[in-house]
């Protein structure tokens, strides 16, 4: 499921080529030709992230060229969408008759069935996101995708942001979801991906039901995430701000086995504990580090907090203090764990 390479270790002579192996083994089966004007002192990390037919892949690498001739489309016919986010450096892609630059924040599709080229270059790295997904699993016709293949699409607000939003998450946390994440996250990621290419289509009516009513319950728990600070954070705030009614609001949490109201306390509750427990946050009071996530009544916290998890703030907090010594080791021996090369 979780694959991750680092070349630091090796000499750099033989870099590229270990390099070019491992993407070819551990990315989707959609062989490309890879290139580097780096070559000679390449440098490269990557970790792959396999979520049932759906791969996602950050990489932070030297600059490099990558092209899908006509030969190796005859030699592969695996149809997928290959998604780039592009963290520094700018892509440069072509395709079907289209240029397009793309620089950090922003993203950009083509398909494999057709010929492409791409040029990542930057300052020494380049850092970027690559999500491959089966073309039969957008359910949007491909010869209106295919509009948007080698387009620069904006990821610095609405869905677009929120696909990136979640790009950076599921990698940051790659190492920590087990196999039956696997299937979930897959499909929250094909959610969102033609949530976006619907709606810079124009065709939002296009998307099935469920997967527009999963987007929707994504945009509102980001929307929550983003506002819990707000003392005046409501279902009917909410509800106004998405432009549906507070009972469909409600029914969208139901089908989740919760309450509007008590997803926001738990993640309220939850950021609380996160900063109690951190070394950066214990200079703040705690009826600080309350009001910071929308609690104004420290007595209301208290209580909260106690029935959450068995034990008043200020217990927790002393509780994580007198621990942190041999959880800074335990920290520390995950880490190591979470970074072992691929074969």
């Amino acid at each position: 499921m979780y694959q991750s390479l680092t070349l630091n270790d090796l000499p750099a002579r033989d870099r590229f080529a270990l390099w070019r192996e491992t993407v070819a083994s551990a990315v989707a089966p959609v062989p490309y030709e890879i290139r580097s004007d780096h070559a000679d002192e390449f440098d490269a990390t990557m970790h792959v992230l396999n979520l049932g037919a759906v791969q996602i892949s950050a990489h932070i690498q030297s600059p490099i060229h990558v092209r899908r001739t006509a030969k190796l489309i005859r030699q592969s016919d695996s149809e997928h969408y290959h998604l780039t986010l592009v963290r520094r450096g700018t892509t440069n892609a072509t395709q079907a008759g289209r240029d397009t630059t793309v620089g950090p924040g922003d993203l950009m599709l083509h398909d494999t069935w057709r010929p492409f080229h791409g040029t990542h270059t930057g300052d020494r790295r380049v850092d970027g996101i690559q999500v491959m997904v089966p073309r039969k699993l957008i359910p949007l016709p491909p010869d209106q995708v295919g509009r948007l293949c080698a387009v620069r699409v904006p990821g610095r607000e609405g869905v677009g942001g929120l696909l990136v939003q979640f790009l950076n998450q599921v990698t940051r946390n790659a190492g920590t979801y087990r196999p039956a994440d696997a299937a979930r996250l897959g499909g929250v990621c094909v959610d969102l991906l033609t949530a976006v290419l619907a709606h810079r289509l124009e065709t939002e009516h296009a998307v099935p039901h469920d997967s527009r009513k999963r987007t929707l319950l994504l945009r509102i728990h980001a929307f929550i995430e983003r506002s819990l600070g707000d003392p005046e954070l409501s279902p009917g705030l909410i509800a106004a701000a998405h432009h549906i009614s507070l009972r469909s609001l409600h029914r969208l949490f139901a089908e989740q086995g919760t309450t509007v109201s008590d997803w926001i306390r738990t993640r309220r509750l939850e950021q609380c504990r996160r900063e109690l427990a951190s070394v950066d946050h214990r200079h703040l009071a705690i009826h600080t580090i309350a009001a910071r996530w929308g609690y104004t009544h420290p007595g209301n916290f208290t209580r909260a907090f106690h029935a959450a998890y068995g034990l008043t703030p200020s217990a927790y907090r002393r509780n994580q203090e007198a621990h942190s010594a041999s959880g800074q080791v335990l920290s520390a021996t995950s880490s190591m764990g979470e970074h072992s090369s691929a074969p």
